[in-house]
Order: structure tokens, then C-alpha cells, then sequence
């Protein structure tokens, strides 16, 4: 077996060396970081050197193109901000432009009828014209009669009995006053609540 020959004391660095080669190894770390990292990565060149060797070009293109992701990794940011905030603003206006639409009446009338009692409302119209309505009834039912009449004619258009409400619309088939009448032959109070709205000069208490 071979056996390896110990070094003496002598041979051994001494601690001045090992100081002396740590400085030493420092000193080149130091030195590659400012001449050739630096330039190289992040286009600073404190000494010239790397302009000279080319690395600030480097170290310039590779800051240009962080800078131009960055940039464009904001813009992308503000176009989803501004695209979520329009949408926001987009469905805000549709929303409550459809329930504008849907709960506008021109005129609306609210009565209470008590067991055995009746009301008329009329709507004044040319023949052709349209109209939109809604009845609630609230309480109770009632017996309804939807008609028409006008220079010697008359016309029935719909009739309902224990009704708790209505909607629709009706198209005047001649010149006149066209509405509802109505009774309660319930044993409760029942609340009559009429919306309108359309082609029409006047709606009135007919009864």
C-alpha cells in the first residue's frame, strides 16, 4: 500500500498567504463584477471598461428590452382596467335603461272597492291607437269587463271573473272611450291598481 508523504510545517502556506490569496480572490471578484457583470447586465460602467469591450452595449440592450416588457406588462394592466370599467359602465346604463322601460307608465290609477261595489275608467282613443296596461288587484278578486264604445257602436274585449290581476293591451277599434269595468263580488276589500300607457288623449273616472 502506498502511503502518502505528510507535508512539513514549512511547507504549508502561513496565514499571511492564505490573507494574502483571500484578498487576492476578493479583489478579481470585485474587479469582474464592476468591468464585466455590471456592463454586461445592467448597463452600469463605472471604469469605461466595459464600453470598451462591448458589454455596456449589452447591459443597454438588455435594460431597453426590461424596460419595453415592463411597459407593455402596464399597458396590459390599464387596457383590462379600462375594458372591466366600460363594461361595468355598459351594463349599469342597459340595466336600468330595461327597467326605465319596463316600469314607465304614462298614468296610473289605485282604488279600493269594498264587497259588492264597482268603478269604471275609461280611455279616451282614436280608432287604430294602441295601448299598453297592467292591472294589479290587491286583497281580493273582482269581476272585470273590458269594452268600448263611441258614436252609436260598442265593442267587448275581454271580460274576467275573480281576477287578481291582467295585462295587456288594447288597439281601439273605433273612435271613443275604451276601459274597464269592474265589481268585487268578494267578501273582502280589494285594491285596483291600473298602469297605462300608449296612443291616448285622457284617462278618466268613468264611473
Amino acid at each position: 500500500m502506498f502511503n502518502a508523504k505528510k507535508p512539513s510545517l514549512d511547507e504549508l502556506p502561513s496565514s499571511a498567504q492564505l490573507i494574502r490569496s483571500t484578498a487576492i480572490a476578493a479583489a478579481s471578484a470585485v474587479a469582474i463584477l464592476v468591468t464585466v457583470v455590471l456592463p454586461a447586465e445592467y448597463n452600469i460602467d463605472p471604469t469605461g471598461i466595459g464600453g470598451v469591450l462591448g458589454l455596456s452595449e449589452m447591459g443597454e440592450i438588455k435594460a431597453q428590452l426590461a424596460e419595453e416588457a415592463e411597459a407593455d406588462r402596464l399597458l396590459e394592466i390599464e387596457a383590462e382596467e379600462q375594458s372591466s370599467l366600460m363594461n361595468d359602465i355598459f351594463g349599469l346604463f342597459v340595466g336600468t335603461a330595461h327597467a326605465q322601460e319596463a316600469e314607465v307608465w304614462r298614468d296610473e290609477t289605485t282604488f279600493t272597492l269594498a264587497p259588492g261595489d264597482s268603478a269604471e275608467w275609461k280611455l279616451v282613443m282614436e280608432e287604430g291607437q294602441t295601448v299598453e296596461y297592467r292591472m294589479l288587484v290587491d286583497g281580493g278578486r273582482v269581476n272585470f269587463d273590458m269594452h268600448g264604445h263611441g258614436g252609436g257602436q260598442s265593442v267587448t274585449y275581454e271580460k274576467g271573473r275573480g281576477s287578481t290581476g291582467d295585462e295587456g293591451e288594447i288597439i281601439a277599434a273605433f273612435d271613443g272611450e275604451h276601459g274597464w269595468f269592474w265589481r268585487n263580488r268578494d267578501s273582502q276589500p280589494a285594491t285596483v291598481t291600473v298602469q297605462v300607457r300608449g296612443q291616448y288623449t285622457e284617462f278618466k273616472d268613468a264611473s
